[in-house]
């Protein structure tokens, strides 16, 4: 199942999507992550459904690898909606099942709401990390909290972006590293699928200690390699590529102002 999470990698491809800039795009992903949580009804979600969806197909990332990032979520995502399925007023659906009586048209209404909430938030994200490669991440939020190197806080900008984008780019890393380490116990006999709930968090116990110093020796690795590359932060630092905006930009956040005023207008009218 581990193989299966392709979250942090980057996908190459020559779309729309990739094109735009890295700074509007980390803009227009938090900006559509909230228009997705203040949407009231169906409607507002139907309309952020769409945009979502047409994002993914210009992306011309394969749509399985989008999947892929679902299996890892799939117990949140069924918990929350067994949660919310429970909570609702109004005639119950089912009853004569006392299991199910407590069930109503408006628990399974918000249910499935709050359901198609997650799943466009992984597909939001997911559309950043696999058109944006980690520098170009790096410079954008570099660049979108530049501001607050008037606050004296020049350095520790740079050090945040440096530390977010390592994170994201070791993520395939460890996962591929746990696997191995599965693999590895599995040969010698350990049986990690069999058992209880107990029993399979007490077979974890020999893949996260291994999984632990082997993350501790990559990051003491990292940051030797950096101390010989002579790496003091941002201070001094050039760039190869500057960015700017482009038509492509300008054009997006046009198109996304008409997407957040349709969903603003929908919550008004209904």
């Amino acid at each position: 199942m581990l193989k299966d999470i392709t979250f942090g990698q980057y996908f190459e491809s020559a779309s729309i999507i990739h094109k735009i800039d890295p700074r509007i795009k980390i803009v227009l992903m938090i900006a559509i992550i909230v228009l997705i949580f203040t949407s009231g009804n169906f409607f507002a979600l139907f309309l952020s459904t769409f945009f979502i969806i047409t994002t993914l197909l210009l992306s011309k990332v394969p749509f399985k690898m989008y999947i892929k990032n679902m299996k890892a979520i799939l117990p949140v995502l069924i918990f929350t909606a067994i949660i919310n399925l429970f909570y609702g007023e109004g005639a119950s659906l089912f009853p004569d099942i006392p299991v199910l009586s407590h069930i109503t048209f408006e628990g399974l209404y918000r249910s499935v709401f709050m359901a198609l909430r997650i799943l466009l938030l992984i597909f939001v994200s997911s559309v950043l990390t696999y058109t944006t490669t980690p520098n170009d991440l790096t410079d954008a939020i570099e660049r979108l909290l530049s501001p607050l190197k008037y606050l004296g806080l020049k350095n520790a900008v740079h050090t945040l972006a440096m530390m977010m984008t390592i994170a994201l780019r070791f993520i395939p890393t460890l996962i591929e590293e746990a696997e191995k380490i599965m693999n590895a116990q599995k040969a010698r006999g350990a049986d990690l699928e069999s058992g209880g709930l107990v029993e399979r968090v007490k077979a974890l116990i020999p893949i996260l200690i291994p999984l632990l110093i082997s993350s501790v020796r990559r990051a003491s690795e990292l940051a030797e390699a950096m101390e010989c590359r002579c790496y003091n932060g941002g201070e001094g630092k050039t760039r190869l590529k500057q960015m700017h905006l482009k038509k492509l930009d300008y054009l997006c956040l046009i198109v996304f102002v008409f997407y957040s005023f349709a969903v603003i207008l929908t919550n008004i009218i209904f």
